[in-house]
């Protein structure tokens, strides 16, 4: 969840912006109010059925929405892709380039593909001689690791070869080699450490990111027609946007806007810092939500989303949700939501491939907890997107923020959660930088509603 460069390096696009559930004209509602009828709304009932909007593709490049149950239900009109000829994704290698080991030393990369990997080994040897064959062992979540021991002083190096699970034989990728150093005096390390992996796990560490991620309950149709909607779960959170009447909360397209039947979202209920709440988990009450609930009016996204479908349309799943300043209720202060959560800044800029990334977010199956995983960034060769390999964050994740790098638990938003394969843990987020991400959220820090914007 390849696309040419033409289509990433576009100068123009539109972003389409409509209402979400703002009261008719002439209705005696004030803002307030209409908060609070959106968080009666979500009833318990309604909570409960509620689903995450977890999309995902197969091997083949169809898409589908993965079900409650684990199920996946055909989503979009993905046409099957030729069959597959790239070998697996090989990143995080360790020992990285220029880096020192001691005498022993644990050889590790995270190596993943659409057709699953078959078999990884690593060679070593000095730089000048031959190299020795070695299989590696799955660790689990992508990374395949040999500890191998008896290194003398000196320049080495090393390479990956990996084999796919594709049909007619498979592929097979393999790295340049990697040099490094041996040093039995240290204790390795002398040329840097690659980024810790995380999978799937509690954010305990506060900060900003704790106030301004938040948990977005939603509804969409389940037709064409619009005669019946369904209740989704998503994560979003509150950007740095330098307005004075609104805030904006970043997250996936998929969650502001259904391509398929072709219609924005209602009913949408932003809660932020769900994870403090003094409840047991997700209810009706805004009143045990350290911030309460806040109603946004409407959703920003990029015409490309919305004349293609799934998984044609991967490169646009970002979007932004526009709050007024008068659309809260339950438990805490009213006014600016910015100015009531640690609100997180959005860079337009490339960040760092490889530079350790933190994605977060409100899985549905781990209710209140924010969840996050963490690794070095890698790319996605299929869309062009960012991914981490291991990631493994669950339905309802969908639109949290990557951060990189995550410091005292704030940082710069680079991407959101948008998808993975059906197969892997891992997970996509498109890029912000050389797109009309920007250009939407600059609509959505002006716009009214039923406004089509050309960049």
């Amino acid at each position: 969840m390849p696309f040419s460069a033409g289509l990433r390096g576009a100068v123009l696009a539109l972003a389409v912006v409509a209402t979400v559930g703002q009261p008719a004209a002439g209705s005696a509602a004030q803002p307030d109010s209409q908060a609070d009828a959106r968080a009666r709304h979500w009833t318990a009932q309604r909570r409960a059925a509620a689903v995450p909007r977890d999309l995902v593709v197969d091997e083949r490049g169809r898409g589908f929405l993965r079900l409650r149950n684990g199920g996946l239900e055909s989503y979009g009109k993905g046409a099957e892709q030729p069959a597959d000829t790239s070998g697996p994704s090989v990143t995080n290698v360790d020992p990285s380039a220029g880096s020192t080991i001691a005498g022993a030393h644990t050889f590790k990369a995270t190596v993943t593909d659409p057709d699953g990997v078959k078999s990884v080994s690593f060679s070593v040897g000095r730089i000048g001689g031959s190299y020795q064959n070695f299989n590696a062992r799955h660790a689990g979540s992508g990374v395949w690791t040999v500890s191998l021991q008896g290194f003398s002083n000196g320049d080495w190096r090393w390479y990956v070869r990996a084999k796919d699970g594709a049909k007619r034989g498979g592929n097979t990728t393999t790295t340049d080699p990697v040099a490094f150093s041996v040093d039995t005096d240290s204790s390795g390390g002398g040329g840097g450490t690659d980024p810790e992996i995380v999978a799937n796990s509690e954010w305990t560490g506060g900060g900003a990111v704790q106030t301004a991620i938040g948990r977005v309950y939603f509804e969409m149709p389940a037709n064409k027609s619009h005669t019946r909607w369904v209740g989704y779960v998503c994560s979003g959170t509150v950007a740095q946007d330098a307005t004075s009447d609104r805030s904006v909360v970043i997250t996936a397209a998929h969650c502001v806007y259904d391509d398929v039947n072709g219609a924005f979202a209602r009913n949408v209920l932003f809660i932020p810092n769900q994870a403090g709440t003094s409840g047991s988990g997700t209810d009706r009450d805004c009143g045990n939500d350290p911030l309460g609930c806040w109603a946004p009016s409407h959703g920003v996204v990029d015409v490309n989303w919305t004349n293609r479908t799934w998984p044609s349309n991967i490169p646009w799943d970002y979007a932004y949700y526009v709050v007024p300043d008068d659309a809260h209720t339950g438990a805490g202060t009213g006014g600016a939501l910015d100015s009531r959560v640690d609100a997180l800044s959005i860079q337009f800029t490339a960040p760092s491939l490889d530079g350790s990334t933190h994605a977060l977010g409100y899985s549905f199956n781990e209710d209140p907890k924010l969840m996050y995983c963490a690794e070095g960034l890698a790319t996605e060769n299929s869309y062009g997107d960012w991914w981490l390999g291991s990631c493994g964050l669950s339905g309802g994740a969908s639109g949290g923020p990557w951060v990189q790098p995550l410091t005292g638990g704030s940082g710069p938003i680079i991407s959101v959660n948008s998808w993975g394969y059906s197969n892997q843990p891992g997970m996509a987020g498109p890029r912000l930088h050389d797109t009309s991400a920007h250009c939407v959220f600059t609509a959505a820090a002006s716009s009214t509603a039923d406004l089509i914007k050309t960049c």
